[in-house]
């Protein structure tokens, strides 16, 4: 690397939607840290030459890795224990809550210009709000000065309505401010048109597009950029009864448009989670896809579930991005990622700096 390269670390990196939005913004990744062999295989592939360290993190020695003192390093430490949507874990007791400590040894040990940490919107209010409130504390003990800010992806130009929290610290005296807002929001339509046709259960690792670049939106030509087709056109298969049951929802509906005779298996109906059986509307940015096969998120125009390309489209990940391990794995590692334009724009901000 030449040592005028602003170097990144990414920690806790999946299959690296953080790391790709700092390299479309001009840093160079020295080196990540994944404990999950599918996203490290992931990013591996789809970052060449960046070292990936497939370990424990608590057994990582930063300073033996790091070559120089890196610009800034960045990573969301797993977030069961923060999330508003799991409430049995949710106390101080679960071991992932305090993995951020790792995140915050890293970056004591090598002191960058900058960090960025991110989570769940749901940090902003576990422990009563004293969670961020500690962790601000922690790192202004070892000369941080950190703002903090839930940010929706749908603001940043990805075609999906994700809310994510945010804290950028930096030890330069800098007063930083987030991104401003986009104007435009992308929708689902925009997203996907040229994405192939596909029926439940499909499997084609390589398939043509539906339109040719010159008729597509924007971002679809965005996403495009270094393809010649889209990879990785697999979709779940469903029992026929779930077919059936999507036939009755319109867009933007969800499961509570299914007649009650074909929701018999269903207990308690009163259990269902607003997001599960959710089919997408085409004029408006998506739902959060988190794991969508197992909220069974569905095509706004096809009886069936997303495949892997159209839910990495809404996450933003362009078309030559490809996911290693299992169907299961890759749609966790996908639901898992930080959008990368939402993350360029905060990296681009902070190089603005």
């Amino acid at each position: 690397m030449k040592t005028q390269d602003k170097i990144g670390i990414d920690i806790f990196s999946g299959a690296g939607g953080l790391s790709l939005g700092a390299e479309s913004a001009g840093i160079k990744i020295g080196f990540a840290v994944e404990k999950d062999i599918s996203a490290a295989k992931t990013f591996e592939r789809n970052h060449p030459g960046v070292k990936v360290l497939c370990e424990d993190i608590a057994k990582v020695d930063p300073k033996i890795h790091s070559v120089n003192k890196p610009f800034i390093i960045f990573g969301g430490p797993p977030c069961q224990g923060f999330s508003l949507s799991n409430t049995k874990t949710r106390s101080d007791e679960n071991n992932n809550n305090k993995l951020f400590w790792e995140f915050v040894r890293f970056v004591d040990d090598l002191q960058p210009d900058w960090f960025l940490f991110e989570n769940v919107e749901g940090i902003t209010n576990y422990n009563k709000g004293n969670t961020v409130l500690k962790i601000k504390e922690c790192f202004k003990q070892i000369g941080y000065d950190t703002r903090e800010a839930v940010l929706y992806a749908s603001d940043y130009g990805v075609p999906q309505h994700r809310n994510r929290f945010f804290m950028v610290g930096n030890r330069l005296g800098i007063n930083f401010e987030f991104p401003e807002k986009h104007d435009k929001k992308i929708n689902v339509r925009e997203a996907l048109a040229d994405l192939p046709v596909l029926n439940n259960g499909d499997s084609f690792p390589v398939a043509q597009y539906s339109l040719p670049v010159t008729d597509v939106s924007e971002y679809a030509a965005r996403m495009r950029i270094d393809s010649q087709a889209p990879l990785q056109n697999f979709v779940s298969k469903n029992q026929d009864y779930v077919i059936e049951r999507y036939r009755h929802i319109k867009q933007g509906e969800n499961w509570k448009a299914i007649p009650p005779e074909l929701m018999k298996n269903y207990s308690n109906k009163e259990n269902c989670h607003s997001g599960i059986y959710k089919r997408l509307d085409a004029e408006k940015p998506a739902v959060v896809i988190s794991n969508y096969r197992k909220n069974m998120l569905i095509h706004p125009f096809q009886d069936r579930g997303l495949s892997v390309r159209e839910a990495a489209r809404l996450q933003s990940f362009p078309d030559h991005f490809v996911f290693e391990g299992p169907l299961s794995h890759i749609q966790q590692q996908i639901g898992n990622a930080v959008p990368p334009l939402l993350a360029e724009a905060i990296f681009r901000k902070i190089l603005s700096y």
